[in-house]
């Protein structure tokens, strides 16, 4: 799964890097603590211009009275999305691109005490993953867009971690995810490679969701 993660490139950057338009209500950068229900930055494409924007991190449906109406999404499953109620309309017109420079998980030590692990690209600074989104309005006028990050089975390398990863997208498949290069999608919701993530262990700290700062990602020997 993916339940925390990690953004510190600039967002000038960053519009750079997806030739997105920016919205002018992005969430503030760098953040090294991002949690469920806080705004992320995402990449969407709409009549065929990429537009840089700020979702919450929760998927809402259409149904849902409240935003706690129902379970938190945060995560929809590659394997089941293209059924599942929630989230079958958005993975067929309403994928977005979600970029993390690491994301965080967490093993178990003998005492059952969670140690958590800060995973990250090596020699790239970011990755982008793959996400839904939905914009969804209250009975009283209350508008949110929202969104969910797609995960799929660990690979070999992370599996010892954790048995889900978030789908990453490599940059030449962007415009394929964001619908702008036809059908095939589905193609892309597979484990990353191998070699595309590294793993160590961070401080204990990162357990709060009101830690922060950089020291949350610095290798941890406790």
């Amino acid at each position: 799964m993916c339940g925390r993660f990690a953004l510190t490139l600039p967002p000038e950057a960053m519009v750079q890097l997806f030739g997105a338009a920016p919205a002018n209500d992005l969430p503030e950068l760098p953040n090294w603590n991002i949690c469920p229900t806080n705004a992320v930055h995402a990449v969407l494409s709409q009549e065929g211009t990429r537009r840089f924007v700020s979702l919450r991190w929760g998927f809402i449906p259409v149904w849902y009275k409240s935003p706690g109406d129902g379970p938190l999404l945060i995560n929809a499953r590659a394997e089941t999305i293209a059924e599942k109620p929630a989230f079958r309309q958005a993975a067929r017109a309403r994928r977005c691109l979600v970029p993390a420079s690491g994301f965080y998980e967490w093993t178990k030590d003998g005492d059952g005490k969670r140690l958590p692990w800060y995973i990250h690209p090596e020699g790239q600074e970011f990755v982008a993953f793959a996400g839904v989104w939905q914009d969804w309005t209250s009975a009283d006028g209350l508008a949110l867009s929202t969104c969910a990050i797609v995960t799929t089975e660990a690979n070999e390398a992370l599996g010892h971690i954790h048995h889900r990863m978030p789908v990453t997208v490599a940059e030449p498949d962007w415009g394929l995810w964001l619908g702008e290069a036809g059908h095939g999608a589905a193609v892309l919701m597979r484990p990353a490679p191998e070699d595309l993530f590294a793993a160590y262990r961070v401080d204990p700290r990162v357990n709060s969701n009101r830690a922060e700062g950089p020291e949350l990602i610095e290798p941890f020997d406790g």
